[in-house]
C-alpha cells in the first residue's frame, strides 16, 4: 500500500518540512538495507549508541527523499532541496504510531503471538498450514520487538486475508506499544518459562506482562496445563472466548486425548469442539508437539477443516532459525537461507550479502526458487524480487523452478540462467563452472536445496567449530549497555578471532560499527585488509620487520618500549610519513611490556615531542586483576597511575589522545573507569571472567560418532593400552584429536563430551586424529552429532580439567576444522 508524504505527515503527526510530493511504501530504520529509493521513508531514529539522524546525507545521495526526524539538518533547504523532512518529538514512536495507524485499515484476522519459547515455530507452522487458502502477511524471520513489530505490521497490504505477527518483549513496560500495533484479534500464547528472565523478578510477573498482548483480542489460544497460564484465564472471567487446549481435561476446546510418538513422527488424536480428528506432525519432541496443537487450534477456529489439517499437518517443516556462513569449493562461499523462500526473508539475506565486505572482488549470486504463497500476482513478486536482488549488488541470478522460468523476463541481471529444477541445474556446465563467488542459496523445501550445499561445500573434516553471530552481536550489546554513548570499543579478534574465526567476525562488528579491531601481529591485519577490513585496525604486537606492511595497510602499532618506538620512527620517516597514529602503552603493573609511566614518561614525551613521523591516537594500560574483587585495591593504584601518566601525555597535545584501560571484566566491574574506549576480549565470546550467566556462548566445537563397538571388561582401549575397561562397555571413536586441539589431558577418563545430552568420558589416551569415548547407556548410533564444547557444554568444563584458562582451550581449535557460521 501506498500513502502520501502528506497523509504520513498528519498519521504521525510531524510538522512537514519539504514541499516535494511523494508516495510512502516502504519504512526504512536501517541505512544499510536501503532498496527502494524514491518511495523510501526512513525514520531517523536516536538509540543510546546511535543516532540515526548521521545517516540522512547518505541516504539522500542514494535517492531517499522521505526523512522522519527528530531535528532538521543544518541549511535542509539548500542542502537537500528536493527532500520532505516530518519532525517529530521520537522517531520510534513515530513510526509506532504509523504502524498503529496501517493496522486500523484492516478488519481481518490478525494473530498476535507471545510466550518465551516457540513464537517463531508458530507463527511460520501457521503461515504453512494456512497459506495454500488463504494470503497471509507474517513477520519476517523473528522481527518481534520495538521496532521490528511496526515493520512488520507495515507489510500488511490490501491482499492479505491473515496477519501472523510475534511479539517479544525484554522487560516490563514493553508489551503495551506491541499490542497497540498488532491489536489482535486472535493471541496465542506459547510455551512460558525461564528465557529472557533477566529483566523480571519472576515467571508469573514476564507471563502478566505478554498476557497484556490479548487485552482486546477476541480470542485466546492457551495451553490450558500450565497452572500459571490457567490462572490468568481464570482471572479475564468471561471477557473474551478461549480456546483451551489441553492434554489432562476432556473439556477442553481442544482436548488431545491421544500422542503416539513413532521414529520420525508423531500422532495426534483431538476432539475440537467435540469433534474428533487426528493428524501427524514429522517431529518427536513434546515442544513441537505443544506447538503444533496450538496451531491445530487456531486454524480450526480460522475455518480450516480437519481433513485439510490433516492433509497439511504431515508436511510441516522445520523452521529455519538460522543463516549459515559456509566455504564452499573453487574460491565460493556459501550463504545457506534455504527453507526460508519468502519475499521478506529474502530481502533480509540479500541484505546480508550486501554488507558482506569482500576485496577479493568475487561475484554475487544468488541462487532461488520459486516462491510460494507470496498473495502477489507472479508478474509483480518477480520484478520485486529482480528490483531486490539488483539493488543489493547482485551480478548473476539463478532461478530453478517453472514459475520463476517462465518470468524470467521480469529478471533485470544481465547475467541470469533458468532451470525448471534442481537436477537439470545441477547437471549443468554452469553449476560445475561456479568459482570464486558469494553464493545465497534460498529455495522452497521441495526443492531439495540442501544438495546443492552438499554438492559445493568443501569437503573437509567431519569435525566442525559453529560460530553463532548473533550471540557474539547479543554479547557486544551487553557490554555496550554498561558504557556511554561516547565511549568507544575496541573488539580484540587476535589469535584468529579466539579460534572462531577473525575474518567473518571482524565482518559481524564492523558491520556493528566497533571503532577498532584489534590483533595481535601485522599479518592477522592484512588478512582482514584482504577480506574487505576497512576499519581501524590496531596492531597490539608489532613486530621489527612488519614496519612496511604497517603502513601499506594502514595497521595501527602498539608502542611499548623506546627501542620499538626509535625504529618506527625512523622507518616512518624514510617512508615520507608523518602522523602515523600508534597506541601508546603504559606498565601500570602487569611487568609484561609496557613504559614505565613514572620513570619513562618524560623521555617518552621528549622523543613524541621531537619528531612528527608519528602520532599518539591512544594511550592505555592493563589491569592485572579487574575480574576479581580481591585485587581492587590494587586496581585502583593502577588506575591511578594511569590517570597521572596519561595525563601528562595529553597535556603535551593539542589533539585529543584516547585513553583506555577497561577490559572486559573492567567494563562490568568498573564502568565508571571506562575513560573514552573500552577493551573488548573473552567477553565478546560468551566467556566471562566474573561469573556473569548473562553472556551468550559463540563458538560451539563438535563432531560425529563415526563407529561404535561392543568391548569387553578388562580389554583395553587406545595406544599404551591406558584406557583399561572395568565393564562390559560400548565405545564409539569420533573424528577429533590432539591435531584438531582436543587436549591429550583430557583423556583417560578425565572429562567428558556430549551424546544426546548425555556425558560419555573420553577413554584411553586422545590420539592425533581420533578420540575414544564410553557410550554405555546413552541411546546413540553412528552418526549421531557429538558435542565437545558448545551450548550445552561450557569450555570452561574443559579448561578447569586441565587447570589452565578458556583462552586456551578456545585458541587451540585447529584450522583444518571447518567454522560454520549462521545468525538468526
Amino acid at each position: 500500500m501506498k500513502y502520501s508524504i502528506e497523509k504520513v505527515a498528519a498519521l504521525i503527526g510531524a510538522r512537514r518540512f519539504g514541499e516535494m510530493e511523494c508516495d510512502v511504501q516502504w519504512v526504512l530504520t536501517d541505512s544499510r538495507s536501503l532498496c527502494f529509493a524514491e518511495s523510501t521513508l526512513f525514520f531517523a531514529i536516536k538509540t543510546e549508541r546511535n543516532d540515526g539522524q548521521k545517516y540522512v546525507d547518505e541516504l539522500y545521495q542514494r535517492g531517499v527523499r522521505g526523512f522522519v526526524v527528530q531535528q532538521l539538518p543544518k541549511d535542509w533547504q539548500t542542502a537537500y532541496p528536493d527532500a520532505n523532512f516530518l519532525k517529530v518529538d521520537n522517531s520510534l514512536l513515530a513510526l509506532q504510531r504509523l504502524a498503529e495507524r496501517h493496522r486500523d485499515e484492516f478488519s481481518i484476522p490478525i494473530v498476535g503471538i507471545t510466550g518465551s519459547n516457540g513464537k517463531t515455530v508458530v507463527k511460520e507452522w501457521l503461515h504453512q498450514i494456512l497459506s495454500p487458502s488463504m494470503v497471509v502477511t507474517r513477520s519476517p524471520k523473528s522481527y518481534n520487538s520495538q521496532v521490528g513489530v511496526p515493520l512488520s505490521v507495515w507489510l500488511l497490504d490490501e491482499r492479505t486475508q491473515v496477519g501472523l505477527f510475534e511479539a517479544g518483549i525484554s522487560m516490563p513496560g514493553e508489551m503495551d506499544a506491541l499490542r497497540d500495533i498488532i491489536q489482535p484479534t486472535i493471541g496465542v500464547l506459547t510455551y512460558i518459562g525461564g528465557a529472557h528472565q533477566e529483566n523480571f523478578e519472576t515467571v508469573e510477573q514476564k507471563c502478566r506482562e505478554k498476557w497484556k498482548l490479548f487485552k482486546d483480542a477476541k480470542t485466546i489460544v492457551v495451553n490450558i496445563d500450565n497452572s500459571l497460564v490457567a490462572k490468568m484465564v481464570e482471572e479475564g472471567g468471561k471477557k473474551r472466548k478461549v480456546i483451551a487446549c489441553s492434554r489432562i481435561d476432556p473439556k477442553a476446546d481442544m482436548f488431545v486425548k491421544r500422542v503416539e510418538k513413532h521414529d520420525n513422527h508423531t500422532n495426534i488424536t483431538y476432539a475440537f469442539q467435540g469433534q474428533e480428528g487426528h493428524f501427524d506432525i514429522p517431529f518427536i519432541d513434546d515442544a513441537s508437539v505443544e506447538n503444533a496443537v496450538l496451531c491445530a487450534a487456531v486454524a480450526l477456529h480460522l475455518g480450516i477443516t480437519q481433513t485439510t489439517l490433516s492433509q497439511r499437518m504431515p508436511s510441516l517443516e522445520p523452521v529455519a532459525m538460522r543463516l549459515e556462513v559456509k566455504e564452499g569449493r573453487h574460491g565460493c562461499t556459501l550463504i545457506n537461507d534455504s527453507y526460508n523462500s519468502d519475499i521478506n526473508s529474502l530481502g533480509i539475506a540479500l541484505d546480508f550479502m550486501n554488507r558482506r565486505p569482500d576485496h577479493k572482488g568475487r561475484k554475487r549470486t544468488l541462487v532461488l526458487s520459486d516462491i510460494y504463497q507470496s498473495g502477489m500476482p507472479p508478474q509483480m513478486l518477480y520484478k520485486t524480487v529482480s528490483d531486490m536482488a539488483k539493488s543489493r549488488g547482485v551480478e548473476r541470478f539463478i532461478g530453478i523452478g517453472p514459475e520463476i522460468t517462465a518470468h524470467a523476463g521480469l529478471v533485470d541481471i544481465d547475467d541470469k540462467a533458468f532451470f525448471k529444477n534442481t537436477e537439470d541445474f545441477l547437471e549443468s556446465n554452469l553449476f560445475s563452472n561456479l568459482h570464486d563467488e558469494v553464493i545465497l542459496l534460498k529455495g522452497a523445501r521441495n526443492f531439495n536445496f540442501d544438495r546443492l550445499t552438499d554438492m559445493l561445500v568443501q569437503k573437509v573434516h567431519e569435525t566442525i567449530l559453529e560460530v553463532n553471530l548473533n550471540a557474539l552481536v547479543a554479547n557486544l550489546n551487553y557490554f555496550r549497555s554498561f558504557l556511554k554513548p561516547t565511549t568507544k570499543i575496541v573488539c580484540m579478534i587476535k589469535a584468529d578471532g579466539y579460534g572462531a574465526g577473525a575474518v567473518e567476525i571482524a565482518k559481524t562488528l564492523q558491520d556493528q560499527r566497533v571503532d577498532y579491531l584489534a590483533v595481535a601481529v601485522a599479518d592477522e591485519g592484512v588478512s582482514l585488509r584482504k577480506n574487505g577490513i576497512t576499519g581501524n585496525i590496531m596492531v597490539m604486537n608489532p613486530e621489527m620487520s612488519s614496519f612496511k606492511t604497517l603502513f601499506e595497510y594502514d595497521l595501527e602499532p602498539e608502542v611499548y618500549s623506546f627501542r620499538l618506538l626509535d625504529a618506527l620512527i625512523h622507518a616512518a620517516s624514510k617512508e615520507g610519513i608523518a602522523g602515523y597514529p600508534v597506541h601508546v602503552k603504559l606498565d601500570t603493573g602487569m611487568h609484561r611490556l609496557g613504559f614505565d609511566p613514572v620513570k619513562d614518561i618524560d623521555l617518552l614525551l621528549e622523543k613524541l615531542k621531537g619528531q612528527s613521523a608519528v602520532m599518539p591516537r591512544s594511550v592505555f594500560s592493563h589491569f592485572v586483576g579487574s575480574d576479581s574483587d580481591d585485587f581492587d585495591n590494587f586496581s585502583l593504584i593502577q588506575y591511578q597511575r594511569f590517570i597521572e601518566a596519561s595525563n601528562k601525555l595529553q597535556q603535551a597535545f593539542s589533539h585529543k589522545i584516547i585513553r583506555h584501560i577497561d577490559n572486559s571484566a573492567g567494563i562490568e566491574h568498573f564502568p565508571e573507569r571506562q575513560l573514552d574506549m573500552c577493551r573488548l576480549g573473552l567477553g565478546l565470546y560468551g566467556i566471562s571472567s566474573r561469573d556473569n550467566k548473562i553472556l551468550n556462548n559463540v563458538s560451539t566445537l563438535k563432531t560425529t560418532i563415526l563407529q561404535m563397538r561392543n568391548v569387553p571388561k578388562e580389554e583395553t582401549v587406545g595406544y599404551s593400552r591406558k584406557g583399561i575397561l572395568t565393564k562390559d562397555s560400548v565405545i564409539a571413536a569420533i573424528p577429533i584429536g590432539y591435531a584438531d586441539g582436543l587436549n591429550r589431558g583430557l583423556g583417560r577418563g578425565k572429562c567428558y563430551c556430549l551424546v544426546n545430552g548425555k556425558k560419555a568420558p573420553y577413554v584411553g589416551n586422545i590420539c592425533m586424529d581420533v578420540a575414544m569415548i564410553d557410550v554405555t547407556g546413552i541411546n546413540c548410533q553412528e552418526g549421531d552429532t557429538v558435542e565437545i564444547f558448545g551450548d550445552h557444554l561450557p569450555v570452561t568444563v574443559l579448561s578447569d580439567t586441565l587447570g589452565t584458562i578458556p583462552y586456551e582451550i578456545l585458541t587451540a581449535v585447529s584450522n583444518r576444522v571447518k567454522r560454520v557460521y549462521f545468525q538468526d
